[in-house]
């Protein structure tokens, strides 16, 4: 009886413990397949995009395929594009997407990349299709426009052409046709004017330079101006600068003009000097004092301590002049 007994308990003992075992997988099964809960979708309120069409991942906190599906072609490079509530809403409820606007109020700014093609590069590609046309070289273009950018596509490639261009020698002006990338995968054509001037390359410094300073090779540089915007004066030519010295303080990066330079002064009016006079058969020196200010070769007047006599003489250093054999008798 007892056995009869301990054989039931063992019998309800294993379907109890085999039948938990079997529902385990059954349940975990039942777990995976349970359906979850949606992530909160949200809208992102200023967009920038790179391609030519907008996707539905641009404007909503989505990934998957769904954030792939293109719904609406991005604004021209450098623009933008504004979705208001009521359209949002449209596209979220056609791809079952759960978000609906606070209010009415709600909307998404899209811009789109680009690349500037600003006003030096536009110049330089105009004046060498002008050139081809008879233009100079050294010539500057000015745009009637001259607050013009060109926005192309960021994701291609940003070339900018001429593709015609009418020049008048007579008045130096010109009209050209400008092709750009569009942001549809075209060309955009704009039509440009403006005028050329003659330019010249002008030595200036590189630094500020005081009075007293001698400029040197190091200190010029080149640029290129106007030929109408110089004056008469101006230096031209680097030789007139190097071994200079400025009368009053020269600033960096303008022309200089012939008058505010000057060959350092050796002799200084009121000094005192060492006047010399060499012949082949002698040599003779005596003290004089300088009438006037003198650069190297200058010619000036000199008083003879001595003598009182007031000659001319030749700069040849600091604080000294050559006598020419004329003037012998001043230097007794």
């Amino acid at each position: 009886m007892r056995n009869t007994q301990s054989a039931k308990h063992l019998a309800l003992l294993a379907a109890l413990l085999f039948g938990a075992l079997a529902a385990a997988p059954a349940a975990a099964q039942e777990r995976k397949t349970a359906p979850t809960m949606a992530s909160p979708v949200t809208l992102n309120e200023t967009v920038e995009v790179e391609s030519r069409l907008i996707r539905l991942g641009d404007l909503f906190t989505i990934s998957g395929e769904k954030a792939a599906i293109e719904i609406a072609y991005a604004p021209e490079p450098g623009k933008r594009a504004v979705f208001d509530a009521r359209w949002l809403y449209r596209v979220a409820h056609a791809y079952q997407l759960p978000w609906r606007p606070l209010s009415e109020h709600v909307r998404t700014v899209v811009s789109r990349k680009s690349e500037v093609i600003d006003q030096r590069e536009i110049k330089e590609v105009i004046l060498d299709a002008l050139i081809a046309k008879g233009a100079e070289p050294n010539t500057e273009v000015e745009l009637s426009n001259r607050l013009l950018q060109i926005h192309v596509p960021a994701d291609g490639l940003s070339a900018l052409r001429v593709e015609d261009a009418v020049f008048d020698k007579r008045s130096q002006r010109f009209t050209a046709i400008l092709a750009a990338p569009s942001g549809k995968g075209g060309l955009n054509r704009m039509r440009v004017r403006g005028r050329l001037f003659k330019t010249a390359e002008v030595p200036v410094l590189g630094r500020r330079i005081l009075a007293g300073e001698i400029i040197t090779a190091k200190d010029i540089q080149w640029t290129k101006l106007r030929a109408s915007r110089l004056q008469a004066n101006t230096i031209m030519s680097e030789t007139d600068l190097i071994g200079h010295t400025p009368r009053r303080g020269l600033r960096a990066g303008y022309p200089v003009q012939a008058s505010a330079v000057q060959r350092p002064v050796l002799v200084a009016k009121g000094s005192l000097v060492t006047m010399v006079l060499k012949t082949p058969q002698m040599l003779l020196t005596a003290q004089g004092k300088s009438l006037e200010n003198g650069a190297d070769g200058d010619v000036i007047r000199i008083r003879n301590a001595q003598s009182k006599t007031v000659i001319e003489a030749e700069v040849i250093g600091e604080a000294r002049v050559a006598v020419r054999p004329s003037t012998l008798t001043a230097m007794n």
